[in-house]
């Protein structure tokens, strides 16, 4: 049966009618694609910024050291006026020279901070050290035992003299205790061989320059008691330095007599000490200036022993210098035995030269008073503030320095200097952290 014509038009009005589907418009889709360029843009910028890397140290040291370049100028002043001011205005504002140093400077503030890490390393016990460093440890405890030092006086250096023919005027009768057993060859080659100390004749052995698989003696020029060949002009601003080094020989060698409870004669110690600063002083005009020296190939002059002796004969004490004895005392001590044939390597030749005239006209007793002053004069700064305080004079006219430097300091310095492997490994392990240790 048909629906009646009214149903049908009920069906037609309920009948809902499908929506017709929404279409983008040209300027939405133009805003979705710019908003989503915009943010992949802003995603690789963050991303590139996160990563950039422009070259320039940004870690803590790198920025405390541009703190430190920063703080030690003077941003007040005008660079091209006076530049000096504008790189270093700021250090000479908040810094003054201490009064144990003769100069300061950053490298002299790392240092003094390394001084204060070897410091810390080597007054802390441990059970677990190594040997090597359980030494530089006890040779630490030991430098700065003052009061143990100061009880001994001069008494180390008392017991080491005798082993380098002594110190004649500091010597009752040196010509009867040493005279007849003393020669040249004997008395400088115990210096250099046993304690290091090149006077007069500096012989040591190293690589041949010419051939750097050889090693070979050499003779060369030995180093001065003063800082160099200038000062013993003694005039104008040296003069101050030579009067305080005269000094300074006299005050030693009066301290050891009182000790030795021998009577003291100043006029003769003035004399003798005199003496040897005259002797010291025609062997550095002797000597040749540091400028004419900077080319070892212009130096270098390799002969045999037998040469050397015929080209450089030296008299000492009345008696011909014998260099095959002299070089034998001293690699007596490595059980190595030379002939005349042996090549030596001569870098001073005219030094050798000008030192025989030299030395005919001192004494052995002149002689032996300044080979064995240069190795007193090393050792004065390990005995007792007495000894000590003999050469403040001399230490402030030379460096202008007025007061001595802290016994921790000079005792790490000490220590360092004389067990490095030792005391390197301790402060690598204080001082670097991770695998920066064993790079």
């Amino acid at each position: 049966m048909g629906k009646s014509e009214s149903q049908m038009d009920i069906t037609d009005i309920n009948t809902p009618k499908p929506k017709k589907k929404q279409r983008w418009t040209p300027l939405e889709i133009s805003l979705s694609v710019l908003v989503l360029l915009l943010t992949i843009i802003a995603v690789t910028m963050i991303a590139l910024y996160a990563t950039y890397d422009d070259g320039i140290c940004k870690s803590s040291d790198c920025i405390k050291s541009a703190a430190r370049l920063i703080q030690n100028m003077d941003a007040t002043a005008e660079p091209c006026t006076d530049f000096f001011k504008y790189a270093c205005g700021g250090w000479l504002k908040r810094n003054v020279i201490p009064e144990t140093s003769s100069r300061y400077g950053n490298f002299d503030i790392l240092r003094d901070e390394l001084e204060v890490v070897l410091k810390d390393v080597l007054q802390e016990p441990k059970t677990e050290d190594i040997v090597a460093v359980q030494k530089a440890k006890t040779l630490y405890r030991s430098c700065i035992n003052e009061s143990a030092i100061d009880s001994r006086g001069g008494e180390p250096l008392l017991k080491l003299l005798p082993d380098v023919y002594g110190w004649p005027v500091a010597t009752e009768n040196w010509e009867q205790k040493y005279g007849a057993s003393w020669t040249a060859e004997k008395a400088i080659a115990q210096l250099n061989s046993k304690y290091g100390k090149k006077v007069l004749i500096n012989l040591f052995v190293g690589t041949d320059d010419k051939n750097s698989v050889n090693h070979v003696i050499h003779i060369d020029q030995p180093r001065l008691g003063l800082p160099s060949r200038d000062y013993y002009e003694c005039t104008g601003i040296y003069k101050e330095a030579c009067t305080a080094y005269v000094d300074f020989m006299i005050s030693v060698a009066r301290l050891i007599r009182q000790e030795e409870r021998l009577p003291i004669d100043e006029n003769q110690l003035a004399l003798e000490m005199n003496k040897v600063m005259e002797l010291e002083k025609e062997i550095a005009n002797a000597t040749a200036k540091p400028e004419d020296r900077n080319d070892p190939m212009l130096l270098y002059k390799k002969m045999t022993l037998a040469q050397i002796q015929n080209n450089f004969s030296l008299e000492i004490n009345g008696k011909p210098f014998s260099w095959l004895n002299f070089t034998n005392e001293i690699m007596s001590t490595v059980n190595i035995s030379i002939t005349n044939e042996e090549d030596v390597v001569v870098y001073a030749p005219e030094y050798l030269t000008k030192l025989k005239p030299i030395l005919t006209k001192y004494s052995a007793r002149d002689l032996q008073n300044l080979m064995s002053w240069r190795f007193i004069m090393d050792l004065v700064s390990s005995l007792s503030r007495t000894y000590k305080e003999s050469r403040n004079a001399f230490r402030k006219a030379l460096y202008g320095t007025t007061s001595e430097t802290a016994t921790w300091r000079r005792c790490a310095n000490y220590v360092n200097g004389n067990m490095e492997n030792a005391v390197g490994r301790l402060y690598v392990e204080a001082a670097f952290a991770g695998e920066s240790k064993h790079v």
